[in-house]
Formats: C-alpha cells, sequence, structure tokens
C-alpha cells in the first residue's frame, strides 16, 4: 500500500528520523492557514507547495490545467494561496502517471529547509528494500540526490553504493558509518548521517515497509541531515497489525475497478491486454497469462477468484472484467480442487442472465471438482460459451476468436 509523503513523513518523524516540517491543505484558505501555523511553528518565511499523488516526479510534473509543476516555492505567506491554487483540483502529469494524470486533492505546505543564498546544500538520495533474490534487506544510497537520480543511475551507476543487512542481525553501526563515509560526510555531518540512517532503518522494520525511498536526504550548511521527501510503501499483508497505517489508505489513487475487486475478495490486478482471464489460483493465474500470450493475445488482466469460488463471486468477477473496454475475449480457467466448478459454472450462468448480453466471446476449461457436473450445466443453460478440457485448446481457442 502506497501512503502519501506527509503521511510518510510522519511515520518517519516517529521514529526519529528528521524531516522538513509541514503541513497538509486540501484548499487555498487551507493552505494559508497551514502556512501561518508553520510560519509560528519553525519560523520559516519561504514555504514549498508540494502535490500530494502517489507518483514521483512531482517537480518535473505539470499541471495540465494551469502549466504550474507539482512543486514550487512561495517567497512569501502572500503566494501560499495563489501558488496552492494552481495545483489543488488540476491533473499532475508526472514521467510516473498517465497521460492525463492524476487528480491533486491535497497539497503539503512544507518549511523551505533549503535557506536563502546558502551556496552549499547537498542532495543525496536514500532508500530502503528488500532484496528478495538475497533475502537481505538493502540500503541504496547515492552522492546524487534530487530530480535525476533516474539519470544517475543509468549513465553514472559506479556512483550507485549498496548495504546489505542481515534481517536477524540488523543494521550494525560499522554499516550506519561506512554509508556516512561512502557519502563523502565529515564532522557533525558524519554523526547526523550515521543517525538519520539508523533511524531511518528503524522505520522500515518498525512498521514493515516494502520500500522507503527518501529523494533527496538533505545536507544542509550547517551539517543538519533531514529528509525533504518520503516515497513509503507498506505491506499490505503486515496491515492487520498496524490499524493506524491501514487507515492511510487513500483510495482515491487507486485503480477504482481494483478497489472494487477487493472489496469483494478478489484478487485483481488491471494490465493493458485483450484477453481478459478469471482464474483461481496465483501459479495457475500465471501460467493462463503465459498460454494467452503465447496464443498472440495479451492478458488485460490478473484475476484470482479464490478457493472459495461462489457463483455470486464469479458473476462479480466477470462485471469486474467486462468493465475493461479493451477485453476482446473472456478466459475462464478453473481447476477445482477446494472449489466446486458446478459452482463456478452457476456464476457463469447467472452472470450472463443479469448482465444482459455479453458481447465478446468466453472461452471456459473446468477440470477437478464436479467438472462434470460443470459441463453439462453450461451445455443446458444455451448460452454461448467455447468450452474446452485442455490448456493447449484453450489457448487454441484464444487465438481463434482474436482472428489470430
Amino acid at each position: 500500500m502506497n501512503i502519501h509523503e506527509y503521511q510518510g513523513k510522519s511515520i518517519l518523524k516517529s521514529f526519529g528520523v528528521a524531516v522538513q516540517e509541514g503541513i497538509v491543505a486540501d484548499s487555498a484558505q487551507g493552505a494559508t492557514e497551514a502556512a501561518k501555523k508553520l510560519k509560528e511553528q519553525t519560523g520559516t518565511g519561504w514555504f514549498v507547495v508540494k502535490a500530494q499523488i502517489h507518483a514521483g516526479g512531482r517537480g518535473k510534473g505539470k499541471v495540465t490545467e494551469t502549466g504550474s509543476a507539482g512543486v514550487v516555492l512561495a517567497k512569501s505567506l502572500e503566494e501560499v494561496p495563489e501558488k496552492a491554487k494552481a495545483i489543488l483540483g488540476g491533473h499532475l502529469v508526472t514521467l510516473q502517471t498517465s497521460a492525463t494524470g492524476k487528480k491533486v486533492n491535497k497539497v503539503l505546505i512544507a518549511q523551505d529547509v533549503y535557506y536563502p543564498g546558502d551556496s552549499k546544500p547537498k542532495e543525496l538520495y536514500m532508500s530502503v528494500l528488500l532484496d528478495r533474490e538475497k533475502g537481505k534487506n538493502i540500503i541504496i544510497y547515492s552522492t546524487e540526490g534530487g530530480m535525476s537520480i533516474e539519470d544517475v543511475a543509468h549513465n553514472t551507476p559506479e556512483l550507485i553504493f549498496k548495504e546489505e543487512i542481515d534481517p536477524t542481525l540488523g543494521l550494525q553501526g560499522f554499516q550506519a558509518r561506512k554509508i556516512a563515509f561512502n557519502l563523502g560526510l565529515e564532522g557533525k555531518a558524519n554523526k547526523e548521517m550515521t543517525k538519520f540512517v539508523s533511524s531511518l532503518y528503524s522505520a522500515y522494520i518498525g512498521c514493515e515497509a516494502s520500500m522507503f525511498e527518501i529523494n533527496p536526504v538533505l545536507k544542509t550548511s550547517d551539517d543538519k541531515i533531514i529528509a525533504v521527501d518520503a516515497k513509503v510503501s507498506l505491506d499490505d499483508n503486515a496491515l492487520f497489525k498496524y490499524p493506524d497505517y491501514a487507515a492511510l489508505r487513500d483510495v482515491t489513487e487507486e485503480d477504482p475497478t481494483e478497489v472494487e475487486a477487493k472489496e469483494h475478495g478478489l484478487n485483481y490486478v488491471k494490465l493493458d491486454g485483450n484477453v481478459g482471464c478469471m482464474v483461481n489460483g496465483a501459479g495457475l493465474a500465471m501460467a493462463t497469462m503465459d498460454i494467452i500470450k503465447l496464443s498472440g493475445g495479451e492478458p488485460a488482466n490478473f484475476l484470482d477468484v479464490g478457493g472459495t469460488a461462489n457463483a455470486e463471486r464469479v458473476e462479480k468477477a466477470f462485471r469486474i472484467i467486462l468493465k475493461d473496454p479493451n477485453v476482446k475475449a473472456i478466459l475462464v480457467n478453473i481447476f477445482g480442487g477446494i472449489v466446486r466448478c458446478d459452482r463456478v459454472a452457476q456464476g457463469i450462468v447467472d452472470a450472463y442472465k443479469n448482465i444482459g448480453e455479453v458481447k465478446v466471446p468466453i472461452i471456459v476449461r473446468l477440470q477437478g471438482t464436479n467438472a462434470v457436473e460443470a459441463k453439462k450445466l453450461i451445455e443446458d443453460s444455451g448460452l454461448s460459451v467455447h468450452s474446452v478440457v485442455l490448456l493447449q485448446e484453450a489457448a487454441d481457442k484464444v487465438k481463434e476468436v482474436l482472428g489470430k
């Protein structure tokens, strides 16, 4: 689960990480009030207005309606409402969004930690994530932080450092000091960075995150180390233990169809293809998507109805798949182990009757528990459904209906 920058900073701060202070607002008036309060708290006279969306590259992005960047500087309290108004309600397009962008519902009014006239701030990069292949956590860091970190990784990979951490031992003191040294920091800055790294790793472990990315980590001219941004992804599988973190979910930032699927207990991920697929079990789903590609099609989704699928859930899955206008065919591939094939078949029949005319061809492969009864149920229904037995037959039928 991704969360907003202001939420990520709140988590970081709770673990002792120094962050750029800020207050979130959802209106120009609210932005003004936030700036006034922030000025009282920090003494800042300049403010940074930052769009809050689940995407990176906001500083280089553009709001389509106004042309404003997603991150702008307000050099006075009076400029704040104007800057906020140019962002709020607009659609911000970045390299990590679609061409239509994402609607900005909130902005973060943050203190300007780049001191006016300061010629010696240093932007660094740091992230913490899991290396699944090695079974270790890893801290990735660089002296070249900021908006062009992707270019650094591509053009000068030698400037990207990695520190592997054994999760059973945790981050060791020498590792935090090594990171500070490799970043070229000395004296107070070195000590501050060592503390920053330790606190950041504690936050990553403490909330069972999938990733923390801080870009930039700022070294100020007076050797303070501050998290200026925070991109955080929390592990969905651990959220049941952290209701406060689970409450941070912003469904307006997620695909509406995926949100709807989750509400009905369906594991659904939208893809860009033309063949919708409904399967039970993640492994079978992956195999089904492979066979679709081998037949000349492209999977339009990953959809696992689970091991306890009933007719109602199958009907809902059909409705979700059919919401995608790119779907030209649907492949149902169910192995009846725990789930009964006749229940799935009844769901298909009910979907046809309740949805009305289904204009795309449906290929159904039901094998396992009550497969014979399922096949008879579909045949007796009089529906225009292509029934197959073997996976290769399913692939051939997909190829046929797509005209490949």
